[in-house]
């Protein structure tokens, strides 16, 4: 009786210590996904088309409809996968200037403020960048830009909140983080300067045709970063990410507007490839109250389904990311969840000198 009752508490260990390590596996492949963004993917958005700034700074002034626009942009990715799920929020805005200054052409100025918590190590990120593009209409029909930025940015981690394979306790089948480790950080904090830098493209021949596309370069200066020791022959700087994207937006009728659009970006070897369309209902019938749906496909990753809801000039947008690859066991399909509110307005004063609004639109 008493062998077998050992037994049992033997097994019933063993099968606490299998579960405790499956899941500190996987939240310790996550955590490598975290830490691995220092020679990675940046932070993204699946709305990349809601966060113009990021995706490339010749979006800077680029305002279809509009002067000027604020927004902000939230996301919370596995949220039942790690017990502090990956948090990514900005602000950011941008206007148009100096438009009497220059024969069709303009400058765009804007900033955005980026802040990234993943992982129970607390790996943080801010980043805050200023950015200035040029604008020149060509003809009647075709947009030329040409941006850059500059900013800061500062990761930090909290090594005391992390756990390594060498601190694993075989006799007790736990994690003993009082035991020293190995793996020794140099630093818990870094900062440094970063550039960016792209050009974009427009076409509209017409008030129901409009076509965009643009091309950009991250991390122009490649910062070095990194919590460790230098190691010989490692390099710590940031790989380049560069971002291609491209979007339409067509006028079926006065009551629909599609927009299809696809993204793409890749760095380190690490890339992403985002396609799909949403379209605009007109409700109100002069365009006032709008309502938005559509689909989007992270290739090998995840579907993105949308919801959207547009009052006068004010637009809010949800998603969801439906995870379908092999995360999917491990998540139950639950990837992330993202919102992003914009706001764009007009300055009176030059109401009058707007040549066109050069996407189609359901306003007068």
């Amino acid at each position: 009786m008493r062998n077998d009752m050992r037994s049992m508490n033997n097994r019933a260990r063993s099968g606490t210590a299998r579960r405790y390590l499956a899941s500190w596996w996987m939240t310790a492949m996550l955590s490598v996904v975290a830490l691995g963004s220092l020679d990675a993917q940046d932070l993204h958005f699946s709305q990349f088309f809601n966060s113009p700034l990021t995706t490339n700074p010749a979006n800077t002034g680029f305002i279809p409809d509009a002067d000027y626009r604020i927004g902000a942009n939230y996301r919370s990715q596995w949220v039942n996968v790690m017990s502090i799920p990956y948090k990514t929020m900005s602000i950011w805005g941008d206007a148009q200037v100096m438009r009497d200054r220059f024969d069709n052409g303009w400058l765009g100025v804007g900033g955005v403020i980026l802040r990234d918590v993943a992982g129970s190590g607390n790996l943080t990120s801010t980043k805050i960048y200023g950015s200035v593009a040029y604008h020149q209409q060509v003809g009647l029909g075709s947009l030329i830009t040409a941006g850059f930025n500059l900013g800061w940015s500062n990761k930090r981690i909290d090594p005391t909140q992390l756990k390594f394979p060498d601190q694993f306790n075989k006799a007790t089948g736990f994690f003993d983080a009082g035991v020293p480790s190995t793996v020794a950080f140099n630093a818990s904090s870094v900062s440094y300067f970063d550039m960016q830098a792209g050009l974009n493209y427009a076409y509209f021949p017409t008030d129901k045709i409009y076509v965009n596309g643009g091309f950009s370069v991250h991390h122009l200066n490649r910062p070095k970063e990194t919590f460790f020791e230098p190691v010989a022959g490692y390099d710590n700087r940031i790989a380049p990410r560069y971002i291609g994207f491209l979007n339409g937006s067509f006028k079926v009728n006065d009551m629909v507007i599609v927009n299809p659009m696809a993204y793409y970006t890749n760095q380190a070897g690490a890339q992403e490839l985002v396609g799909g369309l949403n379209a605009n209902y007109n409700l109100s019938g002069d365009g006032e109250v709008q309502v938005m749906g559509g689909v989007y496909y992270r290739s090998g990753d995840a579907v993105i389904p949308m919801l959207g809801f547009q009052w006068k000039m004010l637009r809010m947008v949800f998603t969801y990311d439906v995870t379908v690859s092999t995360l999917a066991n491990y998540n139950n399909t639950r990837g992330a969840i993202e919102f992003a509110i914009v706001n764009q307005g007009d300055y009176s004063q030059y109401q009058g000198n707007r040549k066109q609004a050069w996407c189609p639109t359901f306003r007068n």
